[in-house]
C-alpha cells in the first residue's frame, strides 16, 4: 500500500499512480457491500462493479476503513475481511470518519463518507445504487440523509438510480434544489425511483451521452462548489412491478415502525424487508442497477479525462 498525501489515508498503488498521472478514477462505496446486500451477492456485486469500471476504461477505488485507516482501493481480501459479520464494521457517514480513525475502528463508508474521502484525495466521480434523502416522516423525525449535505459540499459527480423509493422523493428533490446540487437524468427527463425506472417526478435537465455529462460537470465545477447528481434509471424490463413495489414498501414501513428504528438504522431494515417480501427480486434489481451505475461512472470519468486533454 502507498501512503498518499494524508497520514490517515492509504491509497493502493494502482489508484495512487492513476491520480498522480491525472487518469480517471471512480470511487465506490462499501456500505452496500457490508450493510446493504446479503452474502454471497454482496462480494459478487463488489467484484462486478470494479470489473464494470475497468471495462469502461477507468480505475476503480473501493473505499472503506480498516483498523483505523481509510483505504482507497480495497483489495479483494480486504473487502472480504470488512464484510465479515464477525468484524462488526460500522456504517460510517462523513461525520463518523474521524471518530472511527481515532478509535482504530473498522467501517463501511456511506455515500456521504465516500464522497468526502474521494474529494479529499482528488477523485471526481463516484457510483452508488441509490442516494439517501429526506425520510417520509421528516416533520416528526427531522431525518434527512447526510448524503445530500455531502453532495452540497464536495465537487464530486455521483451516479445513482435516483433515491431509494422508501424515502420522500419529492422532498429530496426540493432539498437538492435548495442545496444547489444539479440533478440531470441520463437519457431521461424523469427522475428514477430506484426499484422502478421512474418515480413520477420530472427533471429539468437530461444528458444525451457521457460526453455531455462530462462537459456539464466540468462547467459546473468552474462556477459552483457543489457536487453533481446524474440519475441513471434501471432498465424498465428489470424493474419491480408497481403492485409488488407498493406492497413491499407498505410492509417495509410497517416493519420499521414496529422495530422503532431511527437514523442510519432505518434504511438497512427497510431494504431487508423489501428483500424478504419480494423473495429476493428487489436484491436482483439492486444488483443490476448498481453495476450499471458503476459502468456509467467509468464511462463518464473517462470522458472527463478526455475533455481535459
Amino acid at each position: 500500500m502507498t501512503n498518499f498525501r494524508y497520514s490517515s489515508v492509504e491509497i493502493n498503488d494502482e489508484v495512487a499512480n492513476a491520480l498522480e498521472k491525472g487518469r480517471n478514477v471512480v470511487a465506490l462505496e462499501t456500505t452496500i457491500i457490508v450493510h446493504g446486500l446479503p452474502a454471497p451477492a454482496n462480494l459478487e456485486v463488489a467484484e462486478e462493479c470494479e470489473a464494470a469500471v475497468r471495462e469502461a476504461g477507468s480505475v476503480p477505488a473501493t473505499i472503506g476503513v480498516l483498523d483505523g485507516r481509510v483505504v482507497v482501493g480495497l483489495s479483494a481480501a480486504q473487502l472480504r475481511s470488512l464484510a465479515d459479520p464477525d468484524r462488526h464494521a460500522a456504517k460510517l457517514s462523513a461525520r463518523d470518519l474521524g471518530l472511527a480513525l481515532a478509535n482504530r475502528g473498522d467501517g463501511a463508508t456511506t455515500v456521504a463518507g465516500t464522497i468526502s474521502i474521494a474529494s479529499r484525495v482528488g477523485i471526481e466521480v463516484m457510483a452508488t445504487g441509490g442516494l439517501g434523502g429526506v425520510h417520509r416522516d421528516v416533520r416528526d423525525s427531522f431525518d434527512e440523509s447526510a448524503d445530500l449535505t455531502a453532495l452540497s459540499r464536495n465537487q464530486v459527480l455521483v451516479i445513482a438510480s435516483g433515491v431509494k423509493s422508501i424515502l420522500d422523493i419529492g422532498a429530496t428533490l426540493e432539498r437538492l434544489d435548495t442545496l444547489g446540487v444539479p440533478v440531470a437524468g441520463f437519457r431521461t427527463d424523469r427522475f428514477p425511483g430506484f426499484y422502478q425506472s421512474e418515480s413520477g417526478f420530472s427533471l429539468d435537465w437530461s444528458l444525451a451521452d457521457e460526453t455531455e455529462a462530462a462537459l456539464a460537470f466540468l462547467a459546473h465545477r468552474e462556477l459552483s462548489s457543489t457536487g453533481f447528481l446524474v440519475a441513471n434509471p434501471i432498465n424498465p424490463e428489470s424493474e419491480l412491478s408497481v403492485e409488488l413495489h407498493d406492497r413491499a414498501l407498505s410492509s417495509a414501513l410497517e416493519r420499521a415502525r414496529a422495530l422503532g428504528v431511527s437514523g442510519k438504522e432505518v434504511t438497512p431494515v427497510l431494504l431487508a424487508e423489501f428483500a424478504r417480501y419480494t423473495a429476493g427480486a428487489s436484491v436482483a434489481v439492486n444488483r443490476e442497477l448498481v453495476v450499471a451505475n458503476a459502468s456509467l461512472a467509468g464511462r463518464i470519468s473517462a470522458a472527463i479525462a478526455k475533455e481535459r486533454v
